[in-house]
């Protein structure tokens, strides 16, 4: 296995800009798990690998600034959807490549993170998707930041899906085990309280 310094610098994007519904309109990423937000869970399993550390938010910007280097809005009202976040995250990223990642997976480990990147640098020049159960998980992925025009061109001509966007740009699949327990998102009170015994 590639050792995390033999790779190429990353630029990482924690979404947490959106609107919240399954949480009854609460800000999810400063949701409680285990004691913490969701967004410190993340936060601390991807601060070792990268000097820039992005958080796309559209509220609550001053609790959210501690845990990133850089905090990045929609340049749209209104939680315009998540492919607006990964577009700026896209023109805020310092390094060639953009691991984007939801706020409410805190149970995504060291281990995919790193397969993650190492996947990605075997194609530089293709987006990375996990699959599971044979559906893509588009939010959780690795964008070369060379691809912004054509995000931004998707973008102008109405398309609003991460993964359309990535499977049409010839995205890689990087395959985890059906059922894999650390792509589990916990994105209603019911999962957070039914993962709550769970340790990270």
């Amino acid at each position: 296995m590639t050792s995390i310094t033999q790779l190429p610098p990353c630029s990482i994007l924690l979404l947490a800009g959106g609107r919240g519904q399954r949480m009854g309109g609460q800000d999810k990423g400063l949701v409680e798990w285990l004691g913490e937000p969701l967004i410190a869970h993340l936060q601390r399993k991807t601060r070792p690998l990268t000097d820039d550390l992005i958080i796309s938010c559209n509220r609550n910007r001053e609790r959210y600034a501690p845990f990133a280097d850089q905090l990045v809005v929609d340049d749209e009202g209104d939680f315009p959807g998540p492919l607006a976040g990964i577009r700026a995250g896209l023109k805020a990223a310092r390094h060639s490549h953009l691991m984007v990642l939801p706020c409410d997976v805190p149970r995504v480990d060291e281990a995919l993170l790193h397969t993650m990147r190492e996947t990605a640098n075997q194609h530089p020049d293709k987006p990375l998707m996990l699959r599971h159960d044979e559906h893509w998980e588009p939010l959780l992925c690795v964008i070369p930041v060379a691809l912004l025009p054509a995000f931004e061109t998707a973008w102008d001509a109405g398309e609003r899906s991460p993964g359309r966007v990535m499977r049409e740009l010839g995205a890689k699949a990087l395959q985890c085990p059906d059922n894999d327990p650390r792509l589990a998102n916990l994105n209603t009170p019911d999962l957070l309280h039914s993962h709550n015994t769970v340790s990270d």
